[in-house]
């Protein structure tokens, strides 16, 4: 068996998250984490909320709350609509733990004491209107490589070029709008990661079937213009890891944090240390630490490009830089961005449909399928209402909700609550029992790639193929002149529903579940032999016909759904 360490980029705080945010992190996490639990892996699968920097604080401002209040009342939804949307982490945890706070001290020390930190006098952006320096966020302007006129003082949104706040064109601050701003003095440590470049880029070119979106940022970020560059780690804020050097203070840094991309990813090792904290696991150590049985581990990161700088570099700079046997990730996972309806999902600017007003009007599961199907894998993907009704009533409603529907129904009506006797199966069941076994192959072998698009697809071929079975063998017309055959046939998409619950489960587990009550069985015994799996309920064995699994929408609820979410969030 082995055991599967996964993480998902950690959420900021400020806001409930929209769809784009859980496609391209959270939710494939959780396909590929319920996929290796069915498959009887050990996984452990951590994330937690990105609480610190300017995001917190302007979020806190606005909703008129000590920071600190804000972000306990915002990890606590979070966490609700995670629960929501089924996402099975082992612990959610939160970068302003105890834990991570010593565990970021602790690395700032020894990168010290390796040299590579190096304090720096750096000229920032003042505002005279707030009184006060504007690093990252706090600062919008239009950026010098693309152009967009709302990119960030840390990182174009629209490019994903790190920028810093001076280089900003037209700089305002986003707590005033103020363009009265100047330049002055102020001290700060930086990672020295240029000292690493040959390390990282050695360390990139050493893994393997990563995707290319991927390695193509690393690359960029690595070799274009001057290279990798060296990365102030503090910043003049009041909420955030307080500056020092592992245990003892740092002269001169008084009053500073941490910057938040420095802490937020050494928060993956402090989450499982919450994990154990929270006495929901024994030994943290063995997941992160090489020298106490980590080598043994895969490591999984899950995250949107804009996201992959800070995990290819900045992150295993770190790791790197500290000499310490730390588990570095095996793969890395990235995706596109998911569009809403011709625009750009956004928490920050309330763009798009979120997560609580997705569950709003949808069970999770309908969300679950279109987004992981329709996953931004190659490139950028869009959402439309208009394709979103269409596949989900095609898909699970026309394909796994009828199967199930005429399979249960025709059984309870001609023969009964239970699985019938009699008849033997021929040349058709085996050869759809072959084919399924093809699929499972493929499907199995896409999920194991977290090729997420191309495992929807084998999957629900699966789910076709007993449609295109039960209407070729045509039970209903077979029961009148042959029941023993109509029983056998029945006996054996009964089955077929057993194992659809199973292999659906990463994708759409609510409705997994229901499959499974309805077939009164706790059987989640992986299907790898087909022909075996295809008898698992025998004759006699007692079912409930389910309630429709899949309502179909209708185009009344579509548009209602496209008016209403027009692309600005009401509150």
């Amino acid at each position: 068996m082995t055991r599967h360490l996964i993480t998902s980029a950690i959420p900021y705080i400020n806001g409930i998250k929209h769809l784009g945010n859980l496609v391209g992190s959270q939710l494939p996490a959780d396909l590929y984490a319920r996929y290796l639990r069915g498959r009887g892996d050990e996984v452990l699968f951590l994330c937690a909320t990105d609480e610190h920097g300017t995001p917190a604080e302007l979020a806190a401002a606005k909703a008129g709350k000590p920071v600190d209040e804000y972000c306990a009342e915002m990890w606590a939804v979070q966490a609700e609509l995670a629960e929501g949307f089924g996402l099975s982490f082992d612990h959610y945890g939160r970068s302003s733990s105890v834990q991570n706070r010593e565990l970021t001290q602790h690395f700032a020390g020894v990168l010290a004491d390796n040299g590579l930190i190096e304090e720096r006098m750096e000229t920032q952006m003042y505002s005279h209107a707030d009184g006060r320096y504007l690093p990252d966020r706090y600062i919008e302007g239009t950026c010098p490589n693309c152009g967009f006129d709302s990119a960030r003082g840390d990182q174009c949104d629209n490019c994903t070029k790190q920028l810093d706040p001076v280089d900003l064109i037209d700089a305002r601050s986003t707590i005033s709008g103020s363009t009265d701003l100047e330049m002055r003095d102020t001290k700060h440590l930086y990672l020295l990661q240029s000292k690493l470049k040959d390390q990282i880029d050695g360390w990139i070119d050493e893994q393997v079937g990563w995707p290319v979106l991927t390695t193509s940022i690393a690359k960029k970020w690595l070799h274009d213009g001057d290279g990798l560059q060296d990365r102030g780690i503090t910043r003049d804020l009041d909420w955030g890891v307080p500056v020092m050097r592992g245990n003892a203070p740092w002269p001169g840094m008084e009053g500073k944090v941490f910057y938040v991309w420095f802490d937020a990813p050494i928060e993956y090792i402090a989450c499982a240390q919450e994990w154990v904290d929270a006495g929901k696991g024994d030994d943290w150590a063995r997941w992160w630490r090489t020298d106490k049985g980590a080598q043994d581990v895969r490591y999984t990161q899950f995250m949107g490009k804009d996201n992959v700088p800070f995990h290819t570099l900045s992150f295993p700079a770190t790791i790197i830089g500290s000499g310490e046997p730390w588990k570095r990730v095996d793969y890395l996972k990235s995706f596109n961005y998911l569009n809403y309806d011709g625009g750009q999902f956004s928490t920050s600017r309330g763009r798009g449909v979120f997560m609580d007003q997705a569950l709003e009007i949808l069970p999770a599961d309908y969300w679950r399928w279109w987004l992981l199907s329709r996953a931004p894998e190659t490139s950028d993907s869009e959402f439309t209402w208009d394709a979103f009704q269409t596949d989900t009533n095609k898909d699970l409603n026309d394909v796994l909700g009828n199967f199930v529907s005429r399979v249960t129904k025709f059984c309870r009506s001609k023969f009964s609550e239970e699985v019938p006797a009699g008849g033997e199966w021929g040349e058709a069941e085996a050869t759809l029992i072959a084919d399924l076994q093809t699929r499972l192959t493929a499907y199995q072998a896409a999920m194991d790639g977290i090729e997420v698009r191309k495992a929807a697809a084998e999957l629900r071929a699966m789910w076709a193929a007993g449609n295109e079975y039960l209407q070729a063998a045509a039970p209903w017309t077979v029961f009148k002149t042959d029941p023993d055959q109509a029983a056998a046939q029945i006996r054996l998409a009964l089955n077929l529903i057993r194992i659809y619950a199973v292999l659906s489960a990463p994708f759409i587990p609510t409705a997994s579940a229901k499959l499974l009550s309805a077939m009164n069985t706790l059987d989640m015994a992986w299907p790898d032999d087909m022909a075996a799996a295809v008898q698992a309920l025998p004759a006699g064995h007692a079912f409930a016909v389910p309630d429709n699994l899949f309502e179909k929408i209708t185009d009344e609820q579509r548009e209602e759904w496209a008016e209403r979410f027009a692309g600005k969030r009401d509150d």
